[in-house]
């Protein structure tokens, strides 16, 4: 084995062009293949500036050449020679116009048969990536991803510096609120029977600062949630956090428009126009069943509630009381498209998400043909079609039932009518924000009222007087979500500033004096010094850069994940502990059969 004393890389080996052609270059690498041709030796080098061509040709250094003939896959090794025009070029490759004759070559370590090709298009499962990550992540599609990450981190980092945000760090063990998702415990070995938490996001804190007089905050930080895992979430996963003072809901808004501006601009060479169209929550759900649209098509809910009334369908008839309705989107030019089978499927779909059934209306020569067209009369058919704004050749979708399980499952048909028929343009990056949240959602497993995003959120001042109200579900907060394709990729509000009005937000959420002040007294403290109205947001940077990956899970953004089960098949992680380890901290495991 050779050793790097003395050399020293003088670019990397995806930079080499044409206009290098006669220099001479050192390079670091791994070999991503050999090719022998007798008396000459082939090897692409690979390291994170991607693959250059190296030629190890014994007339031009034999010593060089016989150790090129012994290379293999993965070994680590430098060289040194010139760059000439290759005689064979390959528009496949960035640097596919020239290649190095090496005249000096080191191998600096060799490599076993690796149990994972690196390369894009291994296809290989993605239990098996895992668990030899390290050599995952050497492909050039990971490397990108990575790199990408980085700029992402850089641009947010350099726009809140120049917009005098002022980076902290907020405490990582923290004290544990049982609120929302669960948290992450850690035991105190010097207080004993006692409990720090990992932080769920640094809310509070940051909340504190405002307090402290730092107007302006940001963080790029680790956050941790024990919950149920999905593709686009981690049991740790790191947020892009804000906060400002003396602010309201637009200014928090318009700033982050200009980070999202900076932002494509810089990644994807887009001008984003300002400002971000936006929806009020209400709206986004009765024009698209989801408090996070994807815009990129149509295919917007159309309510025939009025329309179906007095109709013969008994169905749809009961479907027009009070919190109910009758909704239903225009496939155009679906008829063909969807079969007997597929609508099938889609009714299938649909009843996952709680509904009784996906009613649906052909529009063809002969007429509206459907299962429960006889039930209605020739008039009410037009009437369904001109209020559908159906044509010949259209599939009309229906759900009947509650507004909350027809917005929930009609917009999950939405969703998957758009992936069969590939109405969702890769290539095009939709931005809205959604306002004016719920201030409450209903807790049907505890029998109360919880916060939709958190109790620290102000509510609107039109509805501030009516907390103490019965009907809590239709007061709206100052709340909004940044939405992209799709995915909610930030959410913020402005704060509650004021000690009361944070009481009779805990009292509202069925909280007792005693328990509020037991977990947030701190807070309800320090707003009785002098606390500057503020708000802020978070942006899930993890979600964001898959997005402008063109990626469609989050674990090929981030460099070490867990699995859904939350554990990392490399390194094992959890484990379990040593009974020593256990003794010291006072705790003993009793796992229940």
């Amino acid at each position: 084995m050779d050793n790097i004393k003395g050399m020293h890389r003088t670019c990397y080996a995806g930079e080499l062009r044409i206009e290098n052609v006669g220099q001479e270059v050192t390079l670091m690498g791994w070999v991503q293949k050999k090719r022998n041709l007798g008396g000459l030796v082939f090897v692409d080098l690979r390291d994170r500036g991607g693959i250059a061509q190296l030629v190890f040709d014994i007339d031009v250094d034999k010593e060089a050449f016989e150790k090129g003939e012994k290379l293999a896959s993965e070994y680590v090794i430098a060289v040194r020679g010139k760059v000439c025009e290759r005689q064979s070029k390959n528009p496949n490759m960035a640097t596919g116009d020239v290649e190095v004759f090496v005249e000096e070559l080191r191998v600096l370590n060799e490599s076993q048969t690796p149990p994972i090709y690196v390369k894009d298009d291994d296809d290989v499962a993605e239990a098996l990536r895992l668990k030899y990550r390290y050599l995952d992540l050497r492909k050039p599609k990971m490397q990108k991803n990575l790199m990408l990450r980085h700029r992402v981190t850089n641009i947010a980092r350099n726009y809140l510096s120049d917009n005098n945000f002022c980076e902290i760090e907020t405490p990582f063990l923290v004290k544990p609120t049982p609120e929302g998702a669960r948290d992450y415990l850690v035991p105190s070995r010097v207080n004993e029977g006692r409990f720090y938490a990992l932080p769920q996001s640094p809310q509070l804190y940051k909340q504190l600062l405002m307090v402290s007089g730092m107007d302006r905050y940001f963080q790029i930080v680790k956050c941790f949630r024990d919950e149920d895992l999905r593709a686009d979430r981690q049991p740790e996963f790191t947020q892009i956090d804000l906060e400002m003072s003396f602010v309201e809901e637009n200014d928090v808004m318009t700033m982050m428009e200009g980070f999202l501006q900076k932002l494509f601009k810089e990644i994807k060479g887009m001008d984003i126009a300002l400002p971000l169209p936006r929806l009020t929550y209400k709206e986004a759900m009765e024009r698209f069943g989801s408090d996070k649209p994807d815009t990129r098509y149509g295919l917007e809910f159309v309510n025939i509630s009025d329309v179906v009334a007095d109709c013969g369908f008994k169905v749809f008839a009961d479907s027009t009381k009070d919190g109910k309705s009758v909704r239903g989107i225009n496939v155009k030019g679906g008829a063909e498209e969807f079969t007997r089978k597929a609508i099938s499927h889609l009714e299938d779909h649909a009843k996952l998400y709680k509904a009784k059934g996906l009613a649906w209306m052909k529009i063809t020569e002969e007429g509206v043909t459907s299962p429960i067209a006889k039930f209605f009369s020739e008039e009410e058919l037009e009437s369904i079609k001109t209020k559908m704004g159906a044509e010949l050749g259209d599939l009309l979708l229906f759900v009947a039932d509650k507004d909350s399980v027809v917005y929930d499952a009609l917009g999950q048909v939405r969703i998957a009518v758009a992936d069969k028929l590939g109405l969702a343009d890769p290539n095009k990056f939709n931005l809205l924000w959604v306002t004016e949240f719920p201030i409450f959602e209903e807790d049907e497993e505890n029998g109360r009222f919880a916060a939709k995003h958190h109790p620290f959120t102000s509510p609107m001042d039109e509805d501030l007087d009516h907390l103490e109200d019965e009907d809590k579900l239709r007061l709206r907060a100052k709340a909004y979500d940044i939405v992209l394709n799709g995915y909610e990729i930030g959410g913020g509000s402005i704060r509650i500033s004021d000690s009361e009005v944070q009481k009779r937000m805990f009292k509202a959420l069925g909280f007792t004096d005693e328990e509020a002040y037991n977990k947030f007294g701190f807070l309800i403290d320090a707003f009785k010094f002098g606390t500057p109205p503020h708000g802020g947001m978070a942006f899930g940077l993890d979600r964001l850069v898959m997005l402008l990956a063109g990626a469609d899970n989050i674990r090929e953004v981030i460099a070490f994940p867990k699995n859904q089960n939350a554990v990392c098949p490399m390194t094992m992680a959890p484990s379990i502990a040593e009974n020593d380890q256990l003794k010291e901290l006072s705790i003993k495991v009793s796992i229940e059969e």
